[in-house]
This record gives structure tokens, C-alpha cells and sequence, in this order.
């Protein structure tokens, strides 16, 4: 190995070295006050659920942490390829109750919890010490330069476990300097991706959670595939039954006024007259046909305008409000629409409402519909009812469906899809 190759070796780790002594002190200046913040308001805001001040605060707290635990997940994948796995539970919309039973049910928040007392103790040690094999041997060479002998009218000075009084230990200071400072070049990188191990074997999700979320996306991709057989047999029996009955019908028509042109002129412009007709309904039953297939308007102008020609069909007076800013990918946005079409159909049939609400609207990564009607309640997601398939639809996207629906209403159903929009 030539000199140029040692030498660019050496400022290599030397800059290693320097890289991790930086990031463990910035993780260190934020790991203490971070995690003593995180777990005393959630603490706090826990013990303060009985009088109902907590149902409020306590949502709002609990995100703030899994906000600073997908942080740390970020920084240990960017800075030492350490991959730490998350397993939240959607967090569905509703009254704050909801929200609060769903997160603190969600084995991940005592996993952030359990996370955050390790963080402040053991991690905060862990992030520190590459910082401390670079910096500290920077005051042994310091006092080995001559920093002791103001300090020594005070009975020396303690550096290590060195007691500086004079020059020769002063020496023997700088010497465990260089000692420490060797040590630094090995072990600064390795502490600071073992202070991320620490973390993962922490905050990681653990194996069963894992297993049980590969459980449910086998079902959901087995329910999308049930699914789309089932819609490619009712596309087959609307085109037989339907459409290619009429066309099948104006063509015996067209046949029979080819002969009575010449014998019945009449009976032909009868005919003729029915075969339009035929023409007409074969037409409009196609339209209808790629409408529950994909609404051309849902691919032209989006989600939001889909639905506001969704609710301007209905017999109900229906009121929707989008703030969307953009599209989302169009598997998504057709789950949305069939999912909002299936509520919509079923507040129509059985809810007795005589006005309807919905409101679309994105953030957080989430693309939140929820429709409200005024009728009489009683909904519920069981076998056999039409919210279960919205909910077998959602599920496929990993999205979720609340329903609220007490006797004497009003009925409100909220459906959350994770997506970004574009």
C-alpha cells in the first residue's frame, strides 16, 4: 500500500470517525429533552382521561411521539442502514374517545412508551459516547500542553483517572488521551450504529405483529381477487342479459323490415321505429355498464367531481364538500368512489334520511371520506350487509371503515385510505 492510498484511508476514517462523533452529539442534545418530554405529557395527559381533559389531549400527545419515533426510524436508516420496522394502527376519525381507545390500544403506543424510558436513560448514553471518544481526549492534550498549572492551585486537576499535579502527569494525561482518542477511531461508528440496534430491538415492531400484518394483507389481496372475479361475472351477465339481448332483438327487427319494406310498409316504420328505441336502451345500459366499471368522469376530472355526479343521481338531497389538492393514484381513487357509491346506496335504501353529507378531504398521507345522514341509525358492519364489502374494498389499500350509528341516528360512516396525492 503507497502513501497516498494510507493517507486516504486514515482521513477516511478520521472523517468517519468525525461523522459520528457529530450525529451522536446532535442525537444526544435531542434524545434527553425529547424523550423526557414525549413520556411526561404522555404520562400527564393519560391520567388525565377520567375528567376528560385527556380524551382531547391525549391523541394529539401520542402523535407528537410516534412523529419523533418515525424520526429516529428515518435518521437510522439514513445514517447507519438501520432499518427499524413500524406497525401503527390506522387511527380513525371520529369523536376523540375513538381516537383515543384506538391509539391506546395499539400495542406500537407502549411499545413508543417502553421506548422512551430506554431512550432517556441507555440511548442517550449510547448516542453520547461517540462524541465523548472524540472530544474529550481534545482537553487530555490540553492539559498535557500546560492547562494544568492554573488549575493546580486548587490541588490539581482529575483527568480520567489521572491526578495532574505536575508536568510528568500532565504527560501521562495526554498519554490516556491518545488512548481514548485511538479507541475513538473504531468504536465512534460502531457506538453510534449500536445506539440504533438498541433503538430497533426497542422500538421495532415485534415478530407476532409482524406475522398478524402479513395475515391481514394475505386476506385482503385474496378478498380484492374474490372481488374482482365476482365484478367480471356481473360485467358478463349485464352485457348477456342486457345489452347483447337488445342488440340480439334489433337485429331479429332490422331482418323482419327488410322483408315487410315492399309487402308492409306500415309494420316496417313500426319496426323501424322499435329498433331506435332498442338502439337507445342497448346504448344507455353500455353507458351504464362502463360507469360501474370506471365513471369516465372519476378518470377526467377526479374523486371530487365523481362524486358530486354521484350525489346529483341520488333522490336524496345530498351535500358534498371536497378539499382535495390534488389526485390520488386511480386504483385508489376508484376504490374511494365504488366504496362512497356503496354507503351512498345503502343510506338511500335503508336509512330513511332526507339529506345526506359528504365531506372528502386528504392529510396526513390520508384520504378521509365520511358521509352522514339524518335517518334513523342502526347501521352496523356485519355478514350480509353492503359494509362489509366497503370494508373488504378498503381493506385491499390497507384502509380502514368506521361506522357510528346509534338508534334514532344520525348515521355516520368515515372510510380512511393511506395515499399521497400528485
Amino acid at each position: 500500500m503507497n502513501t497516498n492510498t494510507k493517507w486516504g484511508s486514515l482521513l477516511s476514517r478520521a472523517r468517519a470517525v468525525a461523522v459520528a462523533a457529530g450525529r451522536g452529539f446532535v442525537l444526544a442534545l435531542v434524545t434527553l429533552p425529547g424523550a423526557l418530554l414525549g413520556f411526561t405529557l404522555t404520562l400527564t395527559s393519560i391520567s388525565l382521561i377520567p375528567v376528560g381533559i385527556g380524551l382531547v389531549t391525549t391523541p394529539w400527545v401520542l402523535t407528537g411521539v410516534r412523529a419523533f419515533a418515525d424520526w429516529r426510524r428515518v435518521v437510522a436508516a439514513e445514517w447507519c442502514g438501520v432499518k427499524i420496522p413500524s406497525a401503527y394502527r390506522p387511527i380513525p376519525e371520529g369523536s376523540p374517545w375513538t381516537r383515543t381507545y384506538a391509539m391506546l390500544s395499539d400495542p406500537a403506543t407502549w411499545r413508543d412508551l417502553r421506548w422512551l424510558q430506554v431512550d432517556m436513560t441507555a440511548g442517550y448514553v449510547t448516542a453520547l459516547l461517540p462524541a465523548v471518544l472524540l472530544f474529550y481526549p481534545l482537553e487530555g492534550f490540553a492539559v498535557a500542553a500546560g492547562l494544568w498549572r492554573p488549575l493546580s492551585q486548587w490541588g490539581g486537576y482529575w483527568y480520567g483517572f489521572v491526578h495532574v499535579t505536575d508536568q510528568a502527569s500532565a504527560l501521562g494525561a495526554g498519554v490516556l488521551a491518545a488512548a481514548i482518542l485511538a479507541l475513538a477511531f473504531p468504536l465512534a461508528p460502531r457506538l453510534l450504529t449500536a445506539h440504533f440496534r438498541l433503538t430497533r430491538a426497542v422500538l421495532g415492531a415485534s415478530q407476532g405483529e409482524l406475522a398478524e400484518r402479513v395475515r391481514v394483507l394475505t386476506e385482503t389481496r385474496r378478498d380484492a381477487v374474490d372481488t374482482s372475479a365476482a365484478e367480471l361475472r356481473r360485467i358478463e351477465r349485464d352485457l348477456h342479459d342486457g345489452a347483447q339481448a337488445r342488440l340480439v332483438a334489433m337485429g331479429m327487427d332490422l331482418g323482419t323490415i327488410e322483408l315487410l319494406m315492399d309487402k308492409d310498409p306500415a309494420k316496417a316504420k313500426e319496426l323501424i321505429a322499435q329498433a331506435r328505441k332498442s338502439s337507445v336502451d342497448a346504448l344507455a345500459e353500455l353507458r351504464d355498464l362502463v360507469r360501474g366499471i370506471h365513471p369516465p368522469v372519476l378518470a377526467e376530472r377526479g374523486l371530487g367531481d365523481a362524486v358530486r355526479a354521484l350525489a346529483l343521481r341520488l333522490p336524496i338531497a345530498t351535500e358534498v364538500n371536497v378539499e382535495l389538492t390534488g389526485r390520488a393514484e386511480a386504483p385508489v381513487e376508484s376504490a374511494a368512489y365504488f366504496a362512497v357509491s356503496e354507503v351512498l346506496t345503502n343510506a338511500v335504501k335503508h336509512s330513511g334520511a332526507d339529506r345526506i353529507w359528504v365531506d372528502l378531504h386528504h392529510g396526513e398521507g390520508m384520504l378521509r371520506i365520511s358521509v352522514t345522514d339524518n335517518g334513523k341509525g342502526g347501521a352496523v358492519i356485519g355478514a350480509g350487509s353492503g359494509l362489509a364489502g366497503v370494508e373488504r374494498r378498503l381493506g385491499t389499500f390497507d384502509g380502514v371503515l368506521a361506522v357510528s350509528s346509534p338508534a334514532g341516528g344520525p348515521t355516520m360512516v368515515t372510510m380512511e385510505i393511506p395515499c399521497e396525492l400528485s
